[in-house]
């Protein structure tokens, strides 16, 4: 079997982990990472509210790049600002770079917020910080279409969340929708109440499943991969 690559990878404040079959493919990930965050700062500069907001961005956005409106459009579904999507997109622009460069397995994790093309079953661990349920992954098939996979918490991590979450994770074959509706779903999170009710706040299409933690409790929600038991190391987690 190929042995599979896996490279950390820093650009200012984002910070993923790649892993792919071929260095050419990491290669093309990291060139989209560079390409697609400085058309993201570019218009950042021109409109720093757009990186300030937590509302739907509704200014005009016609001539922005493609990922600025695809932010706009993925954020404006939940009603909250367009950063909240920022590391799905990333990570999506990037496997679509590798799928370009000939890649049939691509994986960047950005933070939490994955993208993932898989040409063979692959385990997606699942991390909910001090919660007491732990060693959990999902166990995806082989499938020849990008899916993301994208985590929100209110214990774990720098992203801003008003929920109590210690994982808030959504699945949605487009990362940067997944992306948003993690934090949507985040937020939806109260200290006290049932969890089932928070799905309420991502019912939307192009949502395929999700699962909340909190403390002792979990609920999942719609259709989600397997549950398997693996050991979620410290070492794949990726962080700065």
């Amino acid at each position: 079997m190929t042995e599979i690559l896996r490279e950390h990878f820093q650009l200012m404040e984002t910070i993923v982990t790649i892993t792919a079959r071929e260095k050419r493919h990491i290669y093309a990930a990291k060139e989209s990472i560079r390409m697609q965050r400085s058309y993201l700062e570019d218009y950042i500069r021109k409109d720093p509210f757009f990186m300030l907001t937590l509302d739907p961005y509704d200014s005009e956005a016609d001539d922005a790049p493609d990922i600025v409106k695809q932010m706009i459009e993925c954020c404006t579904v939940f009603g909250i600002g367009p950063m909240a999507s920022v590391a799905g997109v990333i990570a999506k622009f990037a496997v679509l770079a590798m799928m370009e460069a000939g890649a049939t397995y691509a994986v960047v994790d950005n933070g939490g917020d994955i993208c993932i093309l898989n040409d063979q079953p692959i385990k997606v661990g699942i991390y909910a910080g001090s919660s007491p349920i732990r060693d959990l992954a999902f166990e995806l098939p082989a499938r020849c279409k990008p899916i993301g996979i994208c985590t929100s918490s209110g214990t774990v991590g720098p992203s801003i969340s008003f929920g109590s979450a210690d994982a808030a994770m959504v699945i949605a074959e487009d990362a940067a929708l997944a992306d948003a509706a993690a934090t949507a779903l985040g937020n939806a999170v109260g200290a006290t109440g049932p969890l089932q009710e928070c799905f309420q706040a991502i019912d939307r299409p192009g949502i395929d499943g999700a699962l909340v933690i909190r403390g002792l409790e979990m609920a999942l929600w719609g259709d989600v991969p397997e549950l398997r038991r693996a050991h979620v190391g410290a070492e794949r987690i990726t962080r700065g």
